[in-house]
């Protein structure tokens, strides 16, 4: 029987946010747990060691994330412009928006290994639904399974 006392769903965006499987939402996808360990932030298991679920679910899979990393990149630059300009505030007469953007530039940078694994996370959310039967079944495919040549000797 499974060792995990806690039968409740595990939240979305707790799950994206700690880098968990999509399909079980426990299991970690990435080998590392430090995203500024540069050698090895980005290496993955073949599969979820908790339920099984590929991580990579078909060739070249993960190349639709510079969309998600682009997207969350805007989001945080928004963000930084408006703190910046609440807090500081930006004029014609100084030169504030330089240094913001100085600010948002060093600040996407430090960011960017976090970026890159909170956008493959969200990728596979994206496309590896939650199953609360996990524990049951074998994990579910990507649904592209090439048969041509299956029988073939």
């Amino acid at each position: 029987m499974c060792a995990d006392k806690n039968h409740e769903k595990p939240n979305i965006f707790k799950s994206v946010f700690t880098n968990k499987c999509a399909r079980c939402r426990r299991g970690a996808i990435f080998l590392s747990k430090n995203p500024y360990d540069l050698k090895n932030c980005m290496k993955m298991p073949e599969k979820c060691p908790v339920c099984g679920q590929q991580v990579e679910v078909e060739v070249g899979f993960y190349y639709g994330t510079g969309y998600v990393s682009y997207a969350l990149s805007v989001a945080i630059c928004v963000a930084s412009l408006i703190a910046w300009w609440l807090f500081i505030g930006f004029s014609i007469y100084d030169n504030s928006i330089y240094w913001w953007l100085g600010f948002n530039g060093l600040l996407l940078l430090s960011l960017q290994p976090v970026l890159m694994r909170w956008s493959r996370t969200i990728w596979m959310a994206f496309f590896v639904r939650y199953d609360e039967d996990w524990q049951q079944g074998p994990p579910q495919g990507s649904g592209r399974v090439n048969t041509t040549f299956k029988n073939a000797i």
